[in-house]
């Protein structure tokens, strides 16, 4: 039987996307090295979703900047954020700037992770709020995207929710999972990549 001409990972996922099916079998390493050299090349972020934090929302009685009060990390997500920083380390790539939700689980995601985070309030869960400030964090983190996305600009890593992610990028995320962005002349905002460490 004659070898099948292969085919480039990328080419494959962009076909399966644009018919509008699932790609759930994309190889680690593939992604991995996708991911990795985008971020080299830089004028791009990686937004993760914070890492695995059980339940849904805040409880009552949350309150910013008391951990105690909110929903945290499992240790399961304490490990995931670890393996998050080793990846990076692993690859010699290092974020020009972190920047995180205020939210306990983001900071303290993007530190196991990173070793420090700058804490952005257009990051924070939108929580009982008013459609304006929701706008106006969005168009905020636009903004910033915007300026992260000059051809060639070291890349910055962002740490925030399910959300603001999907607000922004248009798509769903896992726990502890990164989506490589970059803003587009359109003032859309394009998904180059994902990043799922084991």
């Amino acid at each position: 039987m004659p070898e099948l001409p292969r085919i480039a990972w990328g080419t494959r996922r962009r076909a399966f996307v644009a018919a509008g099916l699932a790609w759930p079998l994309w190889p680690a390493g593939a992604a991995d090295d996708e991911v990795a050299q985008l971020l080299r090349d830089g004028g791009a972020i990686i937004a993760f979703r914070h890492a695995l934090a059980p339940g849904t929302f805040d409880p009552p009685g949350f309150k910013p900047g008391v951990c105690s009060t909110q929903r945290n990390l499992s240790d399961e997500g304490r490990a995931q954020a670890r393996r998050i920083g080793q990846w990076f380390k692993a690859r010699d790539l290092r974020p020009a700037r972190v920047r995180s939700s205020p939210w306990c689980r983001c900071l303290d995601t993007a530190t196991l992770a990173f070793g420090a985070a700058e804490p952005w309030a257009a990051l924070g869960s939108p929580r009982v709020a008013t459609e304006t400030t929701n706008a106006a964090s969005l168009a905020e983190l636009r903004r910033g995207l915007a300026a992260a996305s000059v051809p060639g600009r070291p890349f910055e890593a962002w740490m925030t929710h399910m959300f603001v992610l999907s607000d922004l990028a248009g798509t769903n995320s896992s726990p502890g999972e990164g989506l490589v962005l970059r803003a587009e002349a359109t003032g859309g905002v394009k998904v180059l990549s994902r990043l799922r460490v084991a």
